[in-house]
């Protein structure tokens, strides 16, 4: 190799160094944890969804889906730099560290919104694209903007953002909107509180010191541990709904049954916390299995559907 073709990989393997974490940051903004479940939800509506659509739109569908929920929460981590910069749990996503501007992490939010409502638009179909719009709409201005930081009730009202996925899902397939569809949002809407306010009452200091008035801030912890659980208790069942309406089977019911009453017992766990518990074991445990929980609902409500379908293949 001569010495200019040597010196021209060098430089474009330092430049690809440099670059590396300039995307992983940009992608950062993206809040990939949230994402999955978003794509995880959306695949489970377009799955559940009666008919069939070409694999291709289907994943377009998704695709789109995906980089919808990315550009919700790049423009979250936008306008939430402020607070994000206080808090312990998000004192180093991209914007309050310095990596990445506000500037950017705004134009990244807004193209990303654009491009894939647009193509979900043109590629599958307008509702679902409209649907899809709605949702970005509905997490970045009502509940980031608007909602966050005015009132306890944030998360509850806020939380419908993260429940649209499968609908949007559905609407991919059918192109309409149906009592089951809305059913799937029941389940991630009602899952929401009880999930996010478990978080919340372990991470209660740094929504104080941000100024956000998470219910256990404004409410106490007693009255955010006895709405986890009546909340725990709806979610639970609507968990079961899709078999007493005829959408899913008897053993999907049986198993929804029971991680509904599993959810219900650990969050019983939560309000027996002593106050100001310094550990919060109870809560962290109920947080982290209620994101099992939505997995295995929704799971459960895939793996049924695929036994129905099951006799059409022998």
């Amino acid at each position: 190799m001569s010495v200019t073709g040597h010196h021209e990989t060098t430089v474009a393997t330092s430049s690809l160094r440099l670059l590396a974490p300039r995307l992983r940051d940009y992608f950062a903004l993206m809040k990939p944890r949230v994402m999955s479940l978003v794509v995880f939800t959306a695949f489970a509506g377009l799955f559940l969804a009666p008919g069939g659509i070409a694999p291709a739109s289907g994943a377009l569908a998704i695709l789109c889906i995906a980089i919808g929920a990315g550009a919700s929460g790049a423009l979250n981590m936008w306008y939430d730099a402020d607070i994000d910069a206080v808090m312990s749990r998000t004192e180093n996503r991209p914007v309050p560290a310095g990596r990445v501007s506000p500037a950017e992490a705004l134009i990244l939010g807004l193209a990303l919104s654009a491009a894939s409502v647009v193509t979900l638009g043109f590629g599958v179909n307008w509702l679902a694209a409209g649907l899809l719009a709605f949702t970005i709409f509905f997490y970045a201005v009502i509940y980031t903007i608007l909602l966050k930081r005015r009132t306890p009730q944030n998360i509850v009202i806020g939380g419908a953002a993260g429940a649209f996925p499968p609908m949007i899902g559905w609407a991919a397939v059918t192109g309409g909107i149906s009592m089951e569809s809305a059913l799937l949002f029941l389940i991630i809407f009602l899952w929401t509180p009880p999930h996010f306010w478990s978080l919340a009452l372990f991470k209660c200091g740094d929504y104080d010191k941000a100024g956000v008035p998470m219910l256990p801030v404004v409410a106490g912890e007693r009255t955010t541990k006895i709405q986890i659980v009546v909340y725990a208790v709806l979610a639970a069942f609507v968990g079961i709904v899709p078999t007493l309406i005829g959408m899913a089977g008897v053993t999907y019911g049986l198993f929804a049954a029971l991680l509904g009453i599993i959810f219900i017992v650990y969050s019983v766990g939560v309000m027996r916390m002593p106050e100001k518990d310094a550990r919060m074991l109870p809560a962290k445990k109920n947080f982290a299995f209620s994101i099992f929980y939505l997995f295995a609902i929704f799971s459960g409500l895939m793996a049924d559907k695929l036994i129905d379908r099951l006799p059409a293949f022998f």
